[in-house]
């Protein structure tokens, strides 16, 4: 499938301080991408970019059908961290304040505005002012106003970081459909929802890419057989659990009280051995799984590195 938008050689400079560092990837067509970091990786300066909100050192953006130097943001819709609303305003009227800005004109302003409320969950809360919204609610307002002119590109940054967990599945409901029609790229510091509902990683660290690539490419280099233990806090139960560091078939291990993580070469010679050793030495085990590496740990070895 062809690409929406290729970024060559992107770098943005504050004075000294080099905040992205030539970094080079493209967006396909319908995925969706997770732009992972810790925090001060360069996430929010990439997407501002490549909302055309700054102006890269150097580099270049060009998204398929846009004339080169033209300007081609109509075609995105961009959702900031913290979005800025007038609490003053409806959101309804917010909502088509914004397509006005997309370009629509004003019977197709109210139009649209008026299914993407109902789509994101606004449609009775549409006439009451923006002051009295809660955060989710909010959050939902921002997602209408990136959406109201039909985006072929949706840039989120940090959609979710702000929300109770209810708002957050909310959200990522919303994207999962959203993701049928519109490509996305979106910014997280939470693991979990990159996995369930991206195509594709991105792994930046200061400032340049660390790792990148599709989700199953990725588990499939980074996967290693992982053994997560618990135990009850009893001093046996800990000094066995420090013992099994030095067992033949775990490569790598971290003992941190009571809890447990050790990859290993054999997992299933590794669940053998432990869970007969618990057994006969009368270990209480309050967590035992055996299974292989997430996100979490493939962000972790990669970051850390």
């Amino acid at each position: 499938m062809p690409s929406l938008m290729q970024v060559r050689n992107l770098s943005k400079s504050y004075g000294k301080h080099l905040s992205v560092n030539n970094i080079h990837f493209d967006i396909e067509k319908g995925h969706c991408i997770a732009l992972l970091g810790p925090n001060g990786a360069g996430k929010t300066t990439t997407l501002r970019m490549l909302a055309g909100l700054l102006v890269p050192t150097s580099g270049s953006i060009s998204f398929e059908g846009a004339v080169p130097g033209s300007d081609y943001r109509q075609q995105l819709g961009y959702l900031p961290q913290a979005p800025a609303f007038y609490g003053w305003m409806s959101g309804q009227e917010y909502v088509v304040f914004a397509a006005k800005l997309s370009g629509l004109g004003s019977r197709d302003a109210v139009k649209m505005a008026a299914k993407v409320l109902e789509r994101v969950g606004l449609k009775d809360a549409a006439r009451r002012r923006i002051a009295g919204y809660s955060g989710g609610m909010k959050q939902r307002l921002g997602l209408a106003q990136a959406l109201v002119h039909r985006p072929r590109l949706l840039l989120l940054d940090e959609p979710v970081s702000a929300l109770d967990p209810i708002g957050r599945r909310e959200v990522m409901e919303m994207l999962r459909e959203i993701r049928e029609e519109t490509t996305i790229i979106f910014s997280t510091h939470v693991l979990h929802d990159a996995e369930e509902i991206c195509d594709d990683i991105i792994l930046l660290n200061q400032g340049v890419i660390a790792e990148q690539g599709t989700l199953g490419d990725l588990r499939a280099k980074y996967r290693i057989p992982v053994i997560r233990m618990r135990v009850e806090k009893q001093d046996q139960a800990v000094q066995w659990l420090q013992s099994i560091v030095a067992k033949p078939f775990v490569t790598e291990g971290q003992v941190s009280g009571e809890d447990a993580v050790f990859n290993v070469s054999d997992i299933k010679e590794a669940r053998q051995v432990i869970v007969q050793e618990a057994a006969a030495l009368g270990i209480p085990l309050l967590h035992f799984e055996a299974g292989s590496s997430t996100l979490e740990d493939l962000f972790m070895k990669v970051v850390g590195s």
